[in-house]
């Protein structure tokens, strides 16, 4: 699998794509326009280990919902994310069997040596 979930409209995920410098087999959505489905929230939930991870505390949505004062479950966080796009902690890398999630210098790096190697 070589995927990319990000948003076209977000600068630093172009700015990640573009020092990236993926290869053309690689597949892009646009989560803002190609809802994320299930299944492949799933699929990156098993290689991330939760779906906690895969969640924007960043989201203007988080702070509106008061979503910081809850005690919100595994499922929540699914349910979240599926419920709208904001929710997803981007980028999302998916590169053969390892998943990199975010906009961390660390993430960027990991990322650009498992896709460059």
């Amino acid at each position: 699998m070589k995927k990319v979930y990000y948003l076209s409209t977000c600068d630093t995920c172009k700015r990640i794509i573009k020092a990236l410098n993926l290869p053309q087999d690689f597949e892009f959505q646009d989560i803002k326009t190609v809802e994320i489905t299930d299944s492949q929230l799933t699929e990156m939930n098993t290689l991330s280990g939760s779906f906690e991870s895969l969640f924007s505390k960043r989201a203007r949505l988080y702070k509106e919902l008061g979503l910081k004062e809850k005690q919100l479950t595994e499922a929540d966080f699914k349910q979240y994310i599926l419920e709208h796009y904001t929710f997803l902690k981007r980028p999302v890398i998916l590169y053969k069997d390892q998943i990199f999630i975010g906009n961390s210098k660390k993430t960027v790096e990991a990322a650009k040596l498992a896709i460059n190697e």
